[in-house]
Parts: C-alpha cells; structure tokens; sequence
C-alpha cells in the first residue's frame, strides 16, 4: 500500500466526486490534507468523514473560487502556514455546462474558461512557491480533451489546453517537481449525471471494459501520480476511460 505518511496535499474542487475520493483515499494513506472548494458545507462534511476513518490525518478547509487569482495565492500561503509546506496539488476544480457553439454567448465561453483553464493556471503558479523538492502536480483534464465532446466545446478546449499546460510546466518545474494529468474517461459523478441520462447506454457499449469508471478508481491514478512509484514520469497525461480511448 502506498503511504503519504506526514505529507501535506493541496486539493482543489474537494468537496466533488473525484477530488473527494481521492481525499479520503489519500487521508487513510497517512496524508495531511488542505482541501479547498467554493462549496464549504460539502468541505465541512467531507472533514467530518475524514475524522472518523482517519483521525490523526491533519485538515485545514479553504473557501476558494480558482478563478481568482489573489484568492488562489492567499489560500495556498494559507495552506503552507498550517501544514509547513506542500508536497502534492492536486487540481480538480472546474464545470462542466452544456452549451452548442452555435448558442453560446461571449460570457459562456468566459466564465468556463476562468474557472477551467486560467484557475487551473493561477492554482499552480500560486502553489510553486510552497511546493517541497520531490514533490508533484495534479491536474485533472478529460477525455473531452482527446476526443471532443458534443455540446461541450469551450469544456474540451480547456482541458485540451490543461494538458498542454501541465506538459510545459514539467519542462520548467523539472527536476525538483513533477508535473502530470489524468485524463478520466465517463466516470460515475454528479457532474456526468445528465450526461449519462442522455448518452449512458451508447457510452457503455463503446467502453471494451462494459461499465462506468468510478470516482476511486480515478483518485487510486491520482494517488499514484503523487507516489514514489510514479518518480521517473513526469509531463504524462494518464487515461482512466476503461478502453473508450485508446491512444
């Protein structure tokens, strides 16, 4: 089993499907634990099952909105000054509207674009200063990024360039931090529920491994990326889609 004994990870979007799993999961895996969303009463009762199947792990909650760039700063000094340092980012935050090109207006395309990609840029530039020697980056993208996405074009365009950035900014961080994505196919979460209302069976049927992927199955990548086991992979985007994408 992987340990994070005593390591402090920065998690944003913590209170959704994905992030909230891997919190959980890297709680019981020993980690320390700075979890932010705009969301506070998810937060408060993620921390509240993390006390019960984890009680010595260490949880500071952060109200956050990643499309803020004085916010993303000040919440990761914040972070640094509770746990002394941060040695993971994970970056999960982010929406996921609907809209055909066609009908989307200027401030559709804006208000996905601030939260998805530049949040994804003011989160790590604001954690690079806090970030340990031997330490890693996150960043959650999509298969949206690969094969697009219908109704979903401003959605797919930014986790398109979510990975075009985390690829450049391994290039930079290296070789003190590694930087990485994960690229997860249709996983069962609130925010794929409509999805899966209009289009599950046909995404089924198209997915060799037959079923949905879930949120802990997604966080067991994450984890991962973060461990010793990932030290020699760095600017690598993992597919976590059960076969609906294969590269």
């Amino acid at each position: 089993m992987i340990s994070f004994e005593g390591q402090s990870f920065f998690i944003t979007g913590a209170g959704g499907g994905i992030a909230r799993a891997a919190s959980l999961l890297l709680a019981r895996q020993g980690a320390h634990l700075a979890l932010a969303d705009i969301d506070m009463h998810a937060l408060e009762s993620l921390q509240a099952e993390i006390a019960h199947i984890a009680p010595g792990s260490r949880v500071s909650l952060h109200r956050l909105d990643v499309a803020d760039a004085g916010a993303c700063r000040a919440e990761l000094k914040a972070c640094a000054d509770v746990h002394g340092g941060i040695d993971h980012l994970i970056h999960s935050a982010g929406i996921y509207p609907e809209r055909l090109v066609a009908e989307m207006s200027d401030e559709d395309w804006r208000r996905l674009m601030a939260i998805n990609l530049d949040g994804t840029f003011y989160i790590c530039r604001a954690a690079i200063a806090y970030l340990r020697e031997g330490g890693s980056i996150v960043n959650l993208a999509s298969l949206a990024a690969q094969r697009g996405s219908y109704a979903h074009a401003h959605y797919s365009a930014a986790k398109g360039a979510v990975i075009s950035f985390s690829r450049s900014l391994a290039l930079e961080l290296a070789p003190k931090i590694r930087v990485n994505a994960v690229s997860p196919g249709i996983i069962a979460t609130p925010m794929t529920n409509a999805l899966l209302a209009k289009k599950g069976a046909t995404l089924l049927q198209n997915t060799p491994l037959g079923r949905l992927g879930t949120a802990e199955e997604v966080a067991g990548s994450i984890a991962f990326l973060c461990s010793p086991l990932a030290s020699f992979i760095t600017g690598e985007t993992l597919q976590v889609n059960g076969g609906l994408y294969i590269n």
